[in-house]
């Protein structure tokens, strides 16, 4: 057993032994470990930093990056949700394969745990984890912005009792609003993709309680509208960037609000 504390000391110097791709190997699995103190640890920050340093040869980023996309269909929630963290490490260093999309889009709205916190299990996730990624996707070149934004409004409008507890609704909006200062997409592809949420919105008969699906749409494109007005931060030490057609943006949101506050 690696000592991934030790490690993470030395500065994540890389260990004499074992070879470079049993190590990538072993943090691959403290990634899907059941234990928090395990997946959510030092072996997180000892991979992010080696993808973010270049230290893991790019063959080997790759294959790791498969392997996370084959974990979106994996039988244990805390392997399924963090998959998308090290996806998002991977592709802000510059590694990218379309595959990883494809099974990212397959996975995010169907993922029926939406747990922000467990017990036992830690940290899930799976709602903000996903959002992440999305925001990473949708900044990406290859990757068409409206694909990832109509990935967001399935996962708005996709069946769920779960009220989101953590700050998912943040991180969601966060991640629209970044897809939504690409310079490339067009006004009508920057409003269109709430044409499904509005269409629930007007479908479903408001009612105490609110039902949960509404409430996680309203909170989040609430925060989204704060966000094309005041422009959204790529990290904290940047300014805000504005969101392309930040006007339309703002019409768009508040008629798809105006459908719940009117019934």
């Amino acid at each position: 057993m690696i000592d991934w504390k030790s490690v993470e000391a030395a500065d994540c110097a890389v260990p004499a032994e074992p070879p470079m791709d049993d190590l990538v190997r072993e943090l691959s699995r403290a990634l899907a470990d059941p234990d928090p103190r395990i997946r959510d640890g030092e072996p997180y920050g000892v991979l992010e930093t080696w993808i973010a340093r270049g230290t893991i040869p790019a063959p080997r980023r790759l294959e790791l990056g498969d392997e996370m996309a084959a974990r979106f269909t994996d039988p244990r929630v805390e392997a399924r949700t963090f998959a998308p963290l090290v996806l998002g490490m991977l592709v802000s260093a510059g590694d990218f394969r379309a595959g990883w999309v494809d099974a990212f889009e397959r996975w995010y709205p169907a993922e029926r745990d939406l747990r922000g916190h467990d017990g036992t299990l830690g940290w899930l996730h799976a709602v903000a984890h996903g959002a992440d990624l999305l925001g990473t996707f949708g900044r990406h070149p290859e990757v068409a912005p409206v694909r990832m934004l109509d990935l967001a409004a399935a996962r708005l409008t996709a069946p769920t009792d779960h009220v989101y507890d953590q700050l998912e609704d943040d991180r969601l909006a966060r991640a629209v609003a970044r897809v939504l200062t690409r310079a490339d997409l067009s006004e009508r592809d920057s409003v269109d993709w709430l044409a499904p949420i509005a269409d629930t919105f007007g479908a479903d008969r408001v009612s105490t309680p609110v039902p949960a699906h509404l409430s996680n749409a309203l909170r989040t494109l609430r925060l989204l509208y704060v966000l094309a007005d005041r422009g959204v931060r790529p990290t904290s030490e940047l300014p805000p960037e504005p969101l392309h057609h930040r006007e339309a943006v703002k019409s768009g949101v508040a008629a798809v609000l105006d459908r719940i506050v009117k019934r």
